[in-house]
């Protein structure tokens, strides 16, 4: 799931899964971030869930996956979009 925070010259993307689903650690992984594992790590939340949030710039559209243990790839299903392998998101 993704939640949307429009800022003044940003905007917070917060990138949410359920606790255990898949289990172990999970990072998003994209353009924002050059496609480095672990930059972005889901962290728990107060309501059950793992989230990160990431701070995107301009209205653009930015190309993302998720990276879970095991080296398991899997993409976003409430994307704005797929380009190939990746997840899109619109800012």
């Amino acid at each position: 799931m993704l939640e949307r925070a429009p800022r003044k010259d940003h905007t917070e993307v917060t990138f949410v899964l359920p606790a255990d689903t898949p289990p172990g650690p999970v990072s998003v992984v994209g353009d924002s971030n050059e496609w480095q594992p672990g930059t972005h790590t889901r962290t728990p939340r107060k309501d059950g869930m793992r989230a990160v949030t990431i701070a995107l710039t301009g209205k653009s559209e930015h190309s993302f996956r998720y990276l879970a243990a095991g080296n398991y790839w899997f993409d976003e299903e409430s994307a704005d979009g797929h380009d190939g392998l990746n997840s899109r998101v619109r800012t």
